[in-house]
């Protein structure tokens, strides 16, 4: 029997490289599509290097219409991962529209060639941001959807909303993952989370000040109604995350799925604050953190945690590293490309 072939978007990005590699350690022939707007050509050696196995690559950007029918042209796919999406919720904030073209239009895209190419297997990359601040903790996919916070959150309830209302009429069938905060890197060291410019997110600006290339880290906000007065949020190794995604295929590969359109979310269950991260990173690398507090950023909410319950039943997934192991790869990462 042949090998299913996986398209995975936004491949070469942080949470695709370690998908890709989950992917093809199960046996998947995989092919990349990344537009490298927001990651580097090195990491398909770094795939490589793992795997034994250079996956396909081409790259182009998702906006381009005619580029996307092209691909579907010429390769015949078995299921796709959507991952390719800008992603910074500030960032959004000061340019709505370049996010809403860039997450909008390039999932419409590939959904018209899924539907016209009988690709029946579709996994979306979502996120805990569409609970937005929600009412009990944790959170169970039965959580109401609010408002969102940002353009980025407000893209991917409308993501949703495309994918459950494609899904009803047309032969699809899609998984939407709701991840809380994907961190870390490979044991190998050989792929991990690399912002280019300014990062966006929490752990590489902690391994970057540790390492001396930010001055200091700046803790956004100590007044919210926490325990330590910072934000809590619920931190995933990016390694533990790749196998949910592979977990998800497998289950509509294997036609397991309950209906159509189906939401789970992805975390460990356990909500960090952010002083508490930067303590668990100080224990486990032996560096002391120069940080300082700042005013809240906009579009940042309280707290978020997962609750497992039906990702643990429904996909047969559970986390098995914790806070300081996915600290640990991503200061061990981070020390490889200083």
């Amino acid at each position: 029997m042949d090998k299913n072939k996986i398209l995975v978007t936004g491949g070469l990005g942080f949470i695709g490289s370690h998908t890709v590699v989950a992917l093809q350690k199960e046996g998947f022939e995989v092919v990349i599509i990344d537009d490298l707007s927001n990651s580097k050509i090195e990491v398909l050696d770094g795939i490589t290097a793992i795997t034994g196995v250079k996956p396909e690559f081409v790259q182009f950007d998702l906006k381009k219409k005619d580029l996307v029918e092209q691909f579907f042209k010429t390769h015949h796919i078995d299921g796709i991962i959507h991952f390719a999406a800008s992603k910074a919720v500030g960032e959004s904030v000061e340019k709505p529209l370049m996010y809403y073209e860039n997450n909008i239009s390039t999932l419409i895209y590939l959904l018209q060639e899924s539907v016209k190419n009988n690709v029946e297997n579709f996994i979306f990359s979502s996120s805990c941001t569409v609970y937005g601040q929600a009412d009990e903790l944790p959170i169970t996919e039965n959580a109401p959807i609010k408002p969102a916070e940002s353009p980025y959150g407000n893209t991917k309830q409308i993501g949703e909303e495309i994918l459950n209302d494609t899904a009803k009429v047309e032969d699809i069938n899609v998984i939407a993952l709701r991840y809380f905060n994907p961190i870390g890197a490979h044991s190998s060291t050989k792929i991990g989370e690399l912002p280019i410019g300014v990062p966006q997110n929490l752990i590489p600006f902690v391994t970057q000040t540790a390492a001396g290339i930010r001055k200091e880290l700046q803790v956004f906000g100590d007044d919210y109604p926490t325990p330590d007065g910072t934000a809590i949020r619920d931190y995933i190794h990016v390694v533990d995350l790749a196998e949910a995604h592979v977990a998800a295929l497998n289950r509509l590969l294997e036609k397991k799925n309950k209906s159509k359109f189906e939401t789970f979310n992805v975390g460990t269950g356990e909500g960090n604050s952010v002083l508490e991260v930067i303590r668990a990173f100080e224990k486990v690398s032996g560096k002391k953190l120069d940080y300082k507090i700042v005013g809240r950023r906009e579009g940042d909410i309280t707290s978020a945690y997962a609750d497992t319950t039906l990702v643990n039943k429904e996909l047969g997934w559970k986390s098995k590293l914790n806070l300081e192991d996915a600290l640990k790869s991503a200061w061990e990462w981070q020390l490889k490309q200083v």
